[in-house]
């Protein structure tokens, strides 16, 4: 059976030590969450990443926004905010509503306070290895790694999904970990004949059951990174769970697993940001 990878008790653990750094500023750091339209899901996001700026005494700045603001107003928020000494990480929750350029929009946002890790110098510096801040998902997934003592290094490491977001980003994190990485996506020939060479299997795809046993090797590390949910509620992943815990030697969980670290992680770039550039 595997042993599983508790994304919530190391969570926990990441936001008790940012509380107690934040105990020993000056001024709180400061993270703008800007939501435009009424998406459920995004509002359940929102709602979470306020909890966690209240459990790491964050000051959470919400900007709830009507799904008809337009562009140019919300362009202009994000410039306010870039100005504002008081705030240090600026995000705006995806997805937006149809009509607006979500590039465009990241773009805007200031590198110095890009806690989301989209902007385009974020993702160059990704490639480099030189960077201020990471995607939070991707660095969720290098966190838990390095907590259980999962070493990348010389590990085949095969990547499901090949989004700006997690895909993409993750492929270069493992890279930089000297890792050999192969991407796959929903165009890759014959998915399992990849998956079973992997070391470490990362999806990320948003598929439910995805991943079956038969697609894993037998002692691999697994992490699932996908979202799916179900006609009555529940979240479940794009691995499945039951049978590859079976013959996985690391799995992690969903819910439980990334997604606190996604949020954990959101914490720690807001953090740096106020420590590395304090306004």
């Amino acid at each position: 059976m595997a042993i599983i990878l508790d994304g919530n008790t190391l969570a926990k653990s990441i936001k008790k030590d940012i509380k107690s750094q934040v105990g020993n500023m000056m001024a709180p750091p400061g993270l703008a969450v800007i939501i435009v339209g009424d998406d459920p899901a995004s509002h359940v996001y929102v709602k979470n990443k306020k909890k966690d700026c209240l459990a790491c005494g964050i000051t959470s700045h919400e900007f709830d926004l009507p799904e008809d603001t337009g562009q140019e107003k919300l362009l202009a928020l994000i410039g306010k905010l870039n100005n504002d000494p008081n705030i240090h990480g600026i995000l705006v929750q995806s997805p937006l509503p149809e009509g607006y350029n979500i590039q465009e929009v990241f773009q805007r946002i200031s590198p110095k306070k890009d806690v989301d890790a989209f902007h385009i110098n974020s993702a160059g510096g990704i490639l480099r290895g030189e960077y201020s801040f990471l995607p939070c998902t991707p660095a969720g997934v290098i966190a838990l790694l390095d907590h259980y003592n999962i070493d990348p290094m010389g590990k085949h490491c095969v990547v499901v999904g090949h989004s700006n977001i997690v895909g993409k980003p993750m492929a270069m994190m493992l890279l930089n970990r000297n890792a050999t990485v192969t991407i796959c996506h929903i165009h890759t020939a014959d998915l399992a004949a990849h998956t079973r060479q992997a070391d470490i299997l990362v999806c990320a795809v948003g598929k439910l059951d995805l991943i079956t046993a038969d697609m894993v090797k037998p002692g691999a590390v697994v992490i699932d990174v996908g979202i799916n949910r179900l006609e009555n509620g529940k979240i479940r992943g794009d691995v499945d769970f039951e049978a590859v815990s079976e013959i996985a030697s690391h799995i992690t969980p969903v819910p439980g697993g990334v997604g606190p670290m996604t949020r954990a992680m959101l914490m720690l770039n807001t953090l740096n940001s106020a420590l590395t550039c304090p306004q």
